[in-house]
């Protein structure tokens, strides 16, 4: 999906979700910007491919073909759970090819506590059980548990769920290879030392707090980086969803800070 005229702003999905993820901010920001939602390699209408795995850096390297394609130079890009991985390796990667840099309810790539790597461990174990029970039932299971556990973390479970069961359906042998992906994540060569530029890190207040620690930590490890932090009020793991107009206003607020500090 693309929309609007200006400095363009690339949305990246979380897992087993598609582009429509993004329609809230596509809507808010097309006035004043390009904005642009794809579907990752294994989602939505982009699909499947006969690789035998996926991992962060090869949707790294698939986002700067499509960037390529499309002609969108030095975009701001914006990514949530999954999508942060993919855009936190992007700005590593190919650090001159981006402006900013928005990253929400998203994980780092460093040592982390037994919590954090039970929460990775069991990607890999959904994968598996993908076979017998569906992505989209595990999810509502997962928004159930989630919420009684941690009250508000899945937020508006429904919306999220709606949106999932819309988009294209992905094939266990895809989704085995997207959830081995993200649960590599934390082992992958990525080096959030090398982002540079610009960085809104932001998460829903309502996350455990095993998940919200991860963000102070990407917040530490972006050392090289000008970084701001933000909390979204009555949010939890999909805060551009949960609440999008507190989102969508910090990403404006966030692209307007960027482009003064382009004009002194």
């Amino acid at each position: 999906m693309r929309r609007g005229d200006g400095p363009p702003i690339v949305f990246i999905h979380g897992m087993a979700m598609s582009a429509s993820e993004w329609e809230p901010q596509m809507e808010a920001l097309g006035d004043e910007y390009t904005v642009v939602a794809y579907d990752v390699r294994g989602h939505g209408h982009t699909g499947g491919s006969d690789r035998d795995s996926y991992t962060m850096e090869l949707y790294a390297a698939d986002l700067d073909a499509l960037l390529a394609a499309l002609n969108v130079e030095n975009p701001v890009l914006c990514g949530l759970s999954m999508g942060g991985c993919i855009a936190q390796m992007y700005a590593a990667t190919y650090p001159e090819k981006v402006a900013g840099l928005v990253v929400s309810d998203t994980f780092t790539a460093a040592p982390l506590p037994f919590t954090g790597r039970l929460i990775f461990a069991n990607l890999r174990f959904f994968g598996l059980l993908d076979r017998f029970i569906r992505y989209t039932t595990l999810n509502r299971f997962q928004t159930w548990v989630g919420n009684r556990f941690s009250p508000g973390v899945a937020g508006d479970g429904t919306t999220t769920q709606r949106l999932m069961e819309a988009a294209p359906t992905i094939s266990h042998g895809e989704f085995v290879k997207i959830a081995n992906s993200m649960a590599r994540f934390p082992n992958s060569d990525l080096d959030a030392s090398q982002i540079t530029v610009p960085t809104l890190v932001m998460h829903g207040e309502d996350l455990p707090a095993v998940l919200r620690d991860m963000h102070g930590r990407l917040a530490e490890e972006l050392t090289n980086a000008d970084v701001e932090f933000t909390v979204i009020p009555d949010a939890g793991h999909a805060s551009n969803i949960d609440n999008p107009d507190f989102f969508s206003t910090a990403v404006r607020e966030f692209l307007a800070r960027i482009a003064s500090k382009r004009s002194q």
